[in-house]
């Protein structure tokens, strides 16, 4: 029997939607990531559709990613923001939502592609009601984050951790993003080494490259005499955002000549929101307490066609994050040109090559950040080498390529599936370094 090539792909992202403004509540990485996967696979000739909660009254039935791929919003519970654990609640509902939905538009499927665990969990259902395998991946691992949890209430539920467990038991395949998360997935979670394949998240080249650095400033609003440096991401504790600002408050002690044009845009959360949340408040008082008010500035979240300015104008990208499972952020701003100093913690570890794209930093370590950023910004040489050479190693990670390697999986979860065992490569390659 031959397996007919993937034609059509549904992924599962309950708890946020690809098309949501990034550095929101829950929005980052795996925002980006379905998203440009689900426009290559489009390009490709692949119809995707991204199953995803309803969190608002006033979205569509289904929205535009691409010419061949969207997003169906699912209602399941209240039409507001809930945080993951309480999707939990509505995780029935959505499901039987989902098979609805599928049958009422007489949609088949070749394979359901999985993001986080709560999708896992209706994933399950799934794979027998559509005939479909399913490939897995988790984007964090409720495990790891317990191990940085600085509070009780920064600890991950019990559901998680039993839910990740249970998936990784029967998920026909499991993608990792680094080395580091496939080891995290066989130590933490003893998962089954033979259906794990590392395939790392990708970067929109076409929207990541160089700008000139006045030309990015200008821009974004940014004096062509200042020197910014940039965080993008989640405001919670784990980004480890109050480094950055105990490094700045350290820099200005013992170098203020590098500060008195420093500029530091901080990317992410709710800057307009009063009260603000727990963290964005607690930085906001650490700014002040600090004497940073000049130079810090938390400009909320922002959609990507902006970042690549930002990116542009950085003279570094800062990310002393206490757990990343990949960084994309660290990615977009390397294909911009943009050095990025970076904690040794997960896909950090493997993308940000120390003395090379950029600098390795010890967690929670202020004293080693502000001393990488003293370098970075007294040795303009070295700094423009490092951006050169970001900028080379982000080209192997072209969502091409990536988009490819992925569907290499997809065939063999199918084949598979099918209980066969064929190894003839059944879709075209349409890109020539592929």
């Amino acid at each position: 029997m031959i397996i007919k090539p993937i034609r059509r792909v549904a992924m599962l992202s309950v708890h946020t939607s690809p098309l949501a403004t990034l550095g929101g509540k829950k929005t980052g990485g795996m925002n980006v990531y379905i998203r440009a996967l689900s426009r290559e696979l489009s390009r490709r000739g692949i119809a995707v559709d991204v199953y995803t909660r309803r969190n608002a009254p006033d979205l569509p039935q289904t929205d535009h990613i691409a010419t061949n791929a969207q997003v169906i919003y699912i209602p399941a519970g209240p039409e507001y923001h809930l945080s993951t654990t309480d999707h939990y609640a509505h995780l029935d509902t959505f499901l039987e939502e989902t098979k609805s939905s599928a049958a009422k538009n007489k949609l088949n499927y070749d394979i359901i592609f999985s993001h986080y665990w709560l999708s896992g969990w209706v994933a399950h259902e799934l794979r027998g009601e559509w005939c479909a395998p399913v490939v897995q991946m988790f984007h964090t691992l409720g495990r790891m984050k317990n191990r940085i949890a600085q509070t009780p209430k920064d600890r991950e539920a019990d559901i998680r951790i039993f839910s990740e467990t249970d998936i990784m038991s029967w998920a026909d395949h499991i993608i990792a993003a680094t080395p580091a998360e496939q080891a995290q997935l066989l130590w933490l979670y003893r998962a089954d080494r033979q259906k794990i394949s590392i395939v790392p998240p990708g970067v929109d080249l076409e929207r990541f490259y160089p700008l000139e650095p006045d030309e990015a400033k200008a821009h974004i609003g940014v004096p062509a005499h200042k020197r910014m440096l940039l965080f993008v991401g989640r405001i919670e504790p784990l980004k480890g955002v109050d480094t950055i600002l105990h490094a700045a408050a350290l820099l200005r002690q013992s170098h203020s000549e590098l500060t008195s044009n420093l500029l530091i845009n901080v990317i992410g959360g709710d800057a307009e929101e009063e009260p603000p949340d727990t963290e964005m408040g607690r930085l906001r008082a650490l700014r002040d307490k600090l004497g940073l008010h000049d130079i810090v500035r938390f400009l909320g979240a922002h959609d990507q066609d902006s970042l690549q300015y930002y990116y542009s104008a950085a003279e570094a990208l800062i990310m002393p994050s206490d757990y990343e499972s990949f960084g994309m952020v660290a990615l977009e701003a390397m294909a911009c040109g943009t050095p990025v100093i970076a904690s040794e913690v997960g896909g950090l570890a493997f993308l940000v090559r120390n003395g090379e794209t950029g600098f390795h930093v010890p967690t929670r370590e202020p004293d080693a950040l502000a001393d990488r950023i003293r370098l970075l910004l007294t040795d303009s040489h070295r700094r423009e080498k490092m951006g050169r050479t970001a900028q080379q190693t982000a080209q192997d990670y072209s969502w091409c390529l990536i988009a490819g390697r992925l569907l290499r999986v997809f065939v063999h979860a199918k084949q598979k599936h099918a209980g066969q065992n064929i190894t003839t490569r059944i879709f075209p390659a349409p890109c020539l370094s592929e």
